[in-house]
């Protein structure tokens, strides 16, 4: 028997044998009972906990039935796990959680709790017990805390040493002018989730819902009383790839829906931990902004100014799952530091962390005790464990923890024992690296087995009633399978995208139109307040980072959730003064300083947007960005793609990158690949050159995430910040005014639109670049024109997505096109230009000059490997002699 227990029908038919041998208790007992001495869950709590992980463990034998004859795609179950049912009760329908892949039972009871059909109390909303956050401050940091001093720890006078509830004095007013969000429609928020009518209201788009065309109730339940049912549905739906399925409509098999709470993640291996703190950072920020406690959901129509609204209830924590191999993961080290460095700040992240420990990553054993002393061993996090396989330890540990986190809004760890069974997934052959007494002893501590034992000794049912029950959820789970199984999936490749990154660049457009009337009109004199009475259009010509500066300035103005934060930003202004003075016009809680660690700051800004902030998170150098880009590419890129555009996380990354800059470090420095990005799906890249293209392109951006919920990389060419001339010492051609708002719209530069430049006649060759490449490329068309070469200097401003129109257009005119690309020929952004004309048809003459596969060394030898004018300008004599 031993050999096969990783079967399905192993599971099923022990797991009836065991129940039947089960004597009945001497007497029945009430099911408003507890089950046991000493506890508060009763009976009837108990049995919502068994149906929910019946579900559970029915859909996972369901997955292995649909795999057999090849409609399952998914069969990574919960099966040993199903105590996590038991955390789901000890929390509010309203509570954002982030769910690994066991997390069936946990997602189940949700659904019912979330539908008012279970015996657990309806959750308050907000809870009276909870402190009132109206005497909250709000001064610093995503949550309201000053920044931390020198010595890391906040200013006495706001941090809470004692990590009491808290209740400062002083609120701070929210410098920030209003952001009516022109172009945002619907449900969603300025910059983040849909928007739940309630702590659990229905989502307002039905697609969102799962709702069937026969007419189902919420989530797509067949039956309206049975939340379970519609719960199996949405797994079943996820697991044959149904373009009905709620969150991700086929795309993949995740646990998520909006009007549950339950954010979409497809990591197993903690890359969603970051976020989490994120998420935890800015709820707590909100609810300190929003002093009268008003319930969650889009501000009404007209409440023009208010801060942004957090989706979620004012007292709701932040619940992230993982396993317990993923504590290794360096995403995970990178969350723990961050919940535990703003704790000993004394700021305030209410994140509970639910580890659930099998002591097994896929085939990896993870060391006796290494998970405890790891978990024990993180600063600033309160540490709870459980037996995962009791039910009534787990929910009373979890309540406990949760209690905790939501009283004191600081992070906890519950630590759930649990164990694997039927393997890491359906392929997993587990007699090849387990010995058959550690299948014996898994088995025998079966999560499902040990609720219904204790439901049979506690005379709340008997053995007969729950094989019933078992038995009549098993046949309503294998009839929705059937169901589901005959339902459409994605039939082509516009479906599979449509939510990948949406555009549309008229609303874009006009939310800038917008945003320059209310700078010119009601926000005029805010406006002139924050500039200290010196407008930057006023001030005369200015440098790229200068024009950098001001937009930011413009930015905060116009969006109250917008927030600027990452190594250097706020005390010292940025490395290169980009963020010079932002902290002292906006605040310390809307410009902040973040622990040196990019995986945490994108963290927080991916929490951040999800939440309904406008993150503008600055990677300090290029180089460093590669330590974190799977936040990017895993997490931030994917999110409305998995959840079918139900949840978003606007955000733009600025970046100082690229080369050239004069007595600087080599290559961490002065990284010139694009590479990274470039390929990442819906991923905008702008790269700015001038000053003038600087602000409207920042603006653009801005907008594009407010309105679209674009998540945004705002290159910026680190040799070009204080650049001031261009062909002469003290010409002040780099040099260029900064717009008054009457003229934003007018300058609007649209995402994926170039900038052509002619010079001299403007027939003869056409050079396509961008960043520090536009500057040389104008350089040497200057020379050009002295030889009588008349050139189109082509500023792609936008790596991605190309300005593809533009490029054929511009490079058919003259028939011969030179690509001058400062990142490498490998993965290079000019092997996308030369694609784009191959593929738009061009048929003149092309040549590339582009910099060698080689890290960019120290000092002079940079010139031996990076783009020259002289290259340019002979790259342009060749196309002319051909």
């Amino acid at each position: 028997m031993l050999s096969d227990v990783t079967t399905a029908q192993d599971l099923d038919d022990r797991f009836r044998e065991t129940l039947a041998k089960l004597a009945a208790a001497p007497r029945r007992r009430d099911p408003a009972e507890p089950v046991r001495d000493g506890t508060a869950l009763t009976g009837a709590q108990l049995l919502d906990l068994f149906d929910a992980q019946v579900t559970s463990r029915q859909l996972d034998l369901a997955g292995r039935w649909l795999r057999s004859f090849g409609e399952g795609f998914h069969t990574t179950g919960s099966a040993g796990h199903e105590g996590n049912a038991a955390v789901a009760a000890a929390l509010r329908p309203g509570d954002p959680a982030l769910l690994h892949y066991r997390s069936g039972a946990f997602y189940c009871l949700r659904a019912a709790l979330a539908a008012g059909r279970t015996a657990f109390p309806d959750p308050a909303f907000p809870d009276p017990a909870f402190p009132d956050p109206a005497g909250s401050t709000d001064e610093g940091g995503l949550d309201g805390h000053a920044d931390p001093g020198p010595d890391g720890h906040a200013d006495p006078g706001h941090a809470d040493p004692g990590h009491a509830d808290p209740g400062h004095a002083d609120a701070a007013p929210d410098p920030a002018a209003a952001d009516t969000d022109a172009g945002s429609a619907g449900p969603i928020s300025s910059a983040g989730a849909v928007h739940p009518s309630g702590p659990a209201g229905p989502s307002a788009d039905p697609v969102a819902r799962g709702d069937a065309a026969e007419g189902a109730g919420p989530a797509g339940e067949t039956d309206p009383e049975d939340a379970y049912a519609g719960a199996a549905r949405d797994v079943l739906r996820g697991m044959v790839a149904s373009a009905r399925e709620p969150i991700a409509g086929g795309r993949h098999k995740v646990f998520g829906r909006a009007d549950l709470a339950v954010v979409p993640t497809t990591s197993t291996i903690a890359s969603h931990l970051p976020r989490a703190v994120g998420m935890g950072l800015a709820l707590e920020r909100l609810r300190r902004r929003d002093p009268a406690g008003r319930p969650a959901g889009a501000a009404p129509a007209g409440d023009v100014g208010q801060p942004p609204r957090s989706p979620w209830p004012p007292d709701a924590i932040v619940v992230c799952s993982f396993g317990d191999a993923s504590v290794n993961h360096a995403s995970a080290t990178a969350a723990f530091n961050t919940a535990g460095w703003y704790d000993h700040t004394g700021l305030r992240i209410p994140v509970f962390f639910v580890c659930e420990d099998n002591g097994l990553g896929a085939s990896v054993r993870s060391p006796r005790g290494w998970v405890e002393a790891t978990l024990r061993a993180k600063p600033g996090i309160r540490y709870f464990a459980a037996d995962g396989t009791d039910p009534v330890h787990t929910y009373e540990a979890a309540v406990e923890a949760a209690g905790w986190v939501r009283r004191h809004r600081r992070p906890a760890v519950l630590h759930l024992s649990t164990v694997r069974l039927m393997g890491h997934a359906g392929g997993d052959a587990e007699a090849a690296y387990r010995r058959p007494g550690e299948l014996a002893a898994d088995l025998a501590r079966d999560p499902l087995l040990a609720t219904a034992r204790l439901l049979v000794e506690a005379g709340t049912a008997t053995a007969e009633e729950l094989l019933t029950r078992y038995d009549e959820r098993g046949w309503q789970v294998r009839r929705i399978a059937e169901e589901v199984l005959g339902e459409p999936k994605l039939a082509s490749a516009a479906e599979v995208v449509a939510e990948i990154a949406p555009r549309r660049p008229a609303r874009v457009a006009r939310a800038v139109a917008d945003a320059a009337t209310r700078a010119a009109g009601p926000g005029a004199v805010a406006r002139a307040e924050a500039f200290g009475g010196r407008l930057p259009e006023l001030a005369g010509p200015l440098t790229l980072a200068q024009s950098i500066n001001a937009a930011l300035a413009d930015g905060m103005l116009d969006h109250p959730g917008m927030v600027v934060f990452g190594e250097d930003v706020a005390a010292k202004g940025g490395v290169y003064e980009v963020t010079k003075g932002l902290r002292d016009r906006f605040g310390a809680a809307r410009v902040f300083d973040t622990l040196l660690d990019e995986t945490s700051i994108l963290g927080l800004g991916l929490g951040a947007g999800l939440a309904g902030l406008l993150p503008v998170p600055e990677i300090q150098y290029l180089a460093y960005l590669h330590n974190a880009e799977d936040q990017l590419r895993g997490e931030a890129a994917t999110m409305r793609f998995f959840s079918s555009g139900a949840f978003r996380n606007p955000m733009v990354v600025r970046v100082a990158g690229l080369a050239y800059q004069e007595g600087s470090d080599g290559h961490f420095h002065n990284d010139n690949s694009l590479a990274v990005l470039r390929d990442v799906p819906g991923l905008v890249i702008a790269v700015p050159a001038r000053p003038d293209d600087a602000a409207p392109m920042l603006r653009a951006c801005l907008a594009s995430a407010a309105v679209d919920g674009s998540v945004c990389v705002f290159v910026e060419p680190i040799a070009l910040y204080h650049t001031r001339d261009l062909y002469a010492e003290s010409d002040g051609e780099w040099l260029a005014d900064y717009p008054e708002p009457e003229a934003w719209p007018a300058g609007h530069a649209p995402v994926g639109r170039a900038r052509v430049y002619g010079v001299g006649s403007a027939e003869d060759v056409t050079i396509i670049t961008f960043g520090n490449g536009v500057r040389m490329s104008l350089r040497a068309a200057a020379a050009l024109a002295d030889e009588g070469v008349g050139t189109r200097v082509v500023d792609l401003r936008w790596i991605a997505p190309l300005p593809v129109a533009d490029i054929v257009r511009e490079a058919s005119a003259t028939g011969r096109v030179l690509v001058v690309d400062e990142t490498r020929r490998s993965g290079g952004v000019g092997e996308g230009v030369l694609a784009a004309l191959v593929d738009g048809g061009y048929v003149g003459a092309a040549l590339r000059v582009a910099a060698i596969d080689s890290f960019v060394p120290l000092g002079p030898a940079a010139r031996q490997v990076l783009v020259s004018e002289k290259a340019i300008t002979q790259g342009a004599r060749t196309l002319l002699a051909r």
